[in-house]
């Protein structure tokens, strides 16, 4: 569509003006522009203005100053579809103009990407705000600035679910973030954190970074319970063992977590109680895709957690049992169960032995330690035979305890009951 023959008049009034003038008659054209355009040549117009002035050679001082006010018109008028048409057009221009221009390419990136944001077209803004010239000797940036870009970015990526490029860009703010003492900047900075290890299965590290966010002042007391659930199901999704035990710790002896959903399935699993699948189903029901996302190995990462966690529920109630039978408590075939039991005793986060000949698994009391290695148990002749042998004398001592109470209270009843 062609430029409405109004603003094409006015071009060409302002084209033949005197030098001195041509400026004025530009910023004056821009500010009338509601009255000489139309929305349906409003995008024709305003690219005919841009090609115009920046063919007049009008000299970097009066072309700035155009330029200003032509950043203006885009602002007030609050077209989206139009923000991006003309201001990818005129990024076009300024690409081949004098590096005088970088403050003019910023600001027309920055409503391109607030453009995009309005649209959901989040990939898109973080492509355009990432082309802001930030590191350009012609150009003055603080720290504070660059921070407010790179988050921008950051949470756009975050959007679209490629925490990968977000992970460039927060990278980039660890650099910086000590430098700036903007509140807002410092809790977006973690919050972008928490969530990129969150959606790259970092999960304990995840669940601390939402908890800690959780206590921030700077956030509603609503946003602060949805950061705390956060942590929580972070914390439940976590591998199984000592680290994440004491997450489910902190999280549990939280006063705040009685209040949210998940605090039923936190309660179990503190408690190393065994789960039922009604209730994992229920927890899975606020999970995100990405938490709900398959493994190598074709579980997802829920039910994965869920295994472990009952795994070790069973080393809680069993000293030893045959793979057939906690393969039927897991929900699992035999193998699997000994391929999950032997995996987890090698990384330490289940302590025990496991014997394959006769098929059992042997469970040994204590924490593990998490280190690799450290959950391998010896294996002592005469073990449970001795153990046995304490149990007896354990039960012994405490009868004769209750014997030597009741001769003392009643006397005549023991003399009279008691066989020697």
């Amino acid at each position: 569509m062609a430029p409405n023959p109004k603003v094409m008049e006015a071009l060409g009034r302002a084209e033949s003006s005197p030098s001195g003038d041509k400026a004025a008659a530009y910023e004056a054209m821009l500010r009338d522009i509601r009255q000489l355009s139309s929305p349906a040549t409003a995008i024709d117009d305003l690219n005919a203005i841009a090609d115009s002035f920046f063919g007049q050679a009008l000299g970097v001082v009066a072309t700035r100053a155009v330029m200003g006010e032509f950043v203006a018109t885009l602002r007030e008028l609050r077209d989206d579809g139009l923000c991006i048409a003309v201001g990818d057009r005129t990024l076009v221009l300024l690409a081949s103009q004098p590096s005088s221009f970088l403050d003019a390419t910023a600001t027309i990136r920055e409503l391109v990407a607030t453009a995009h944001e309005n649209r959901e077209d989040f990939l898109d803004a973080a492509k355009a705000l990432a082309e802001i010239p930030l590191d350009s000797s012609q150009r003055k940036v603080t720290d504070e600035q660059k921070a407010r870009i790179w988050i921008r970015i950051v949470r756009n990526y975050l959007e679209v679910d490629d925490p990968t490029a977000a992970e460039t860009f927060i990278n980039k703010l660890k650099n910086i973030m000590h430098s700036v003492a903007v509140p807002d900047l410092q809790l977006h900075f973690r919050l972008s954190q928490a969530r990129i290890q969150d959606s790259k299965r970092e999960f304990l590290s995840a669940s601390q970074g939402y908890h800690e966010i959780s206590f921030s002042p700077a956030i509603a007391d609503e946003e602060r319970l949805h950061t705390l659930g956060m942590a929580i199901k972070c914390a439940i999704l976590a591998p199984a063992g000592p680290a994440r035990s004491r997450a489910l710790g902190r999280l549990y002896k939280d006063e705040r977590s009685v209040q949210l959903d998940e605090f039923g399935i936190l309660e179990k699993m503190f408690l190393d109680r065994l789960l039922a699948s009604q209730e994992v189903d229920k927890f899975a029901e606020g999970l995100q895709p990405h938490q709900l996302a398959t493994t190598s190995d074709g579980s997802t990462v829920l039910a994965k957690a869920v295994v472990e966690h009952n795994l070790l529920g069973a080393s809680k109630l069993y000293s030893n049992i045959r793979f057939e039978a906690l393969g039927s408590l897991l929900g699992l075939d035999a193998d699997r169960a000994e391929e999950t039991t032997a995996k987890m005793i090698e990384q330490g986060r289940l302590v025990g032995r496991i014997d394959q000949l006769d098929g059992i698994v042997w469970f040994e009391g204590g924490e593990a330690s998490g280190e690799k290695g450290s959950g391998r148990a010896e294996i002592i002749v005469g073990k449970e035979m001795r153990k046995w042998d304490a149990n007896v004398q354990s039960l012994a001592e405490e009868v004769e305890t209750v014997t030597n109470a009741l001769q003392k209270e009643y006397p005549d009843f023991v003399a009279a009951h008691l066989v020697v």
